[in-house]
């Protein structure tokens, strides 16, 4: 089955609905970064899937993406300006570099956004950490990007897409910049909170102020658009049309909508394609030294204490405690990428699920078998593709998670209809992946129980159950997710076959 939205779709919307438009995208992260190797530059592709879903925009439009450069080579292959043409090998749009000091970096993203925002929207049960001197750095940066966004657009008819929680502020600066022709959309990657916990943030007026300059902010699902709206509405002076999810602040109009976002199937696809399943699981065996008869299962993601590795752990050493059977025939594989390793919480996890790792494989393993690896390390598509290929069953049991990407693209690897994703109910994933085995993570049996049914499972139901999900995502696709986004905020009259909103996910 083709899917309505396809790259070509979308950037032969792009090419004439942003004709003599300029389009600017602003994130934290960099789409590229340069960074010395052995006293020579080299360049790498940024992790994540916010630059596959919005490099096909960049491409089409030959737009401007503003970020904070964080390589270490990164000044010497810009411009005065801080800009370099990308991608290296294939110069196409302009990365604005942006430089920060050591300090605002500090304050901005490892203090207020990410000891703050990150578990104030997260139901973790992690207390968040609000000090004054991180929301001046994070104010600071703001303006920083803010300044950095006019000088690019000019007096020129601009489109501004800015991404996620690191700025709060900066769709409000723009505004008051009173630039006429520009047209500012924000996409919030992570949960919003209920209003009651979001009162607990110290400057929430300031914050929402910030967020209500927008012309339209984005959500993944629309109970996180709802619960925005009764923030606003508790939070400031404003009027809020819950019909028409609107709200209204000193005159200027922000409207509120659901945009589940997604991955690029096809290109997924492809990738696993190139790895036969044979080669995959032949691979880890002599990586791991693993025995050929052993079923796999595995779980991919940052180390976080949001993604429930540790809650995972402890679902496994359940689950060989009530089957004596399958020890020995199941060995788990848990790769983790540091994370804002200068955070104590996250330190706090390493330690954690490093100390449950050893006591699950002295308590079960044996001289020729050990139940549990703990990879903490960074690795490439390919390889985690390959590592899809080989497993049997995937868990991302997330305590609490805006979508989470990682299970889509497990789905879109496994071209041979097979594999089992066990995948917790608070993801918005979830609400698109029905067919995986969905689990409360907080609930240590019901995860053991989904490792028992995914190892017992027959293959004409793991087909069955796949196909529906990579059907899903082939046509819930990141291009659908990009050109709803740039329709709404365009106003564009859709074909009648893209206009459908059901993928407002509730």
């Amino acid at each position: 089955m083709t899917p309505l939205w396809t790259r070509k779709r979308l950037q032969e919307m792009i090419q004439t609905s942003l004709s003599g438009w300029k389009f600017i995208v602003v994130s934290n992260r960099e789409p590229f970064m340069h960074r010395y190797k052995s006293g020579e530059i080299e360049w790498v592709t940024t992790a994540g899937g916010l630059t596959t879903a919005l490099r096909p925009i960049l491409v089409a439009s030959g737009g401007t993406w503003i970020a904070h450069g964080a390589g270490d080579a990164d000044q010497d292959t810009a411009d005065e300006n801080g800009c370099v043409m990308v991608p290296p090998d294939d110069p196409s749009y302009k990365l604005r570099r942006v430089w920060l000091t050591k300090e605002q970096e500090q304050g901005h993203y490892y203090g207020l956004a990410n000891e703050g925002l990150w578990p104030l929207c997260h139901f973790t049960f992690h207390r968040p950490s609000f000090r004054d001197s991180d929301w001046r750095c994070y104010r600071e940066v703001n303006r920083i990007f803010a300044d950095a966004v006019l000088d690019e657009a000019g007096d020129e008819p601009t489109f501004v897409f800015i991404q996620d929680y690191h700025f709060c502020l900066l769709p409000r600066m723009l505004k008051d910049a009173g630039r006429k022709n520009m047209v500012v959309a924000q996409f919030w990657h992570i949960p919003w909170p209920d209003a009651e916990n979001f009162q607990i943030f110290p400057w929430c007026e300031e914050l929402m102020h910030g967020l209500t300059g927008n012309d339209l902010l984005g959500f993944h699902v629309r109970n996180y658009c709802q619960q925005f709206l009764t923030t606003a509405d508790r939070t400031l002076e404003c009027r809020v049309e819950s019909e028409q999810w609107t709200i209204t602040r000193g005159g200027h109009e922000t409207t509120i909508r659901a945009f589940p976002i997604s991955i690029d199937f096809d290109g997924q696809d492809k990738l696993a394609r190139r790895i036969t399943v044979e080669k995959a699981r032949a691979h880890w065996r002599e990586k791991l030294s693993l025995p050929g008869d052993l079923l796999l299962g595995i779980g991919i993601e940052r180390m976080d204490y949001t993604k429930g590795i540790a809650d995972r752990f402890r679902a496994l050493d359940l689950f060989f405690e009530q089957h004596e059977e399958w020890r020995g025939l199941v060995t788990f594989v848990q790769v983790a990428a540091p994370s804002r390793t200068q955070i104590p919480a996250y330190q706090a996890v390493e330690k954690e699920i490093t100390a449950l790792k050893t006591e699950i494989n002295n308590r079960w393993g044996t001289d020729k078998w050990r139940p549990l690896h703990l990879i903490i390390s960074h690795f490439d598509s390919e390889e985690m593709t390959s590592l899809h290929l080989a497993s049997h069953f995937m868990i991302v049991n997330s305590l609490h998670d805006g979508m989470n990407l990682v299970a889509k693209e497990y789905c879109a690897s496994r071209y041979d209809e097979a594999g089992v994703l066990i995948l917790s109910k608070f993801t918005g994933a979830f609400r698109e992946l029905r067919e995986a085995l969905g689990v409360n993570p907080f609930a240590t049996h019901e995860t053991a129980d989904a490792i028992h049914a995914s190892v017992t499972m027959g293959e004409a139901e793991q087909a069955r159950r796949m196909k529906r999900m990579r059907a899903t995502i082939q046509e819930y696709n990141v291009y659908r997710w990009a050109g709803k986004i740039l329709a709404n905020l365009l106003h564009i009259d859709l074909p009648d076959e893209l206009r459908s909103d059901d993928d407002t996910l509730e």
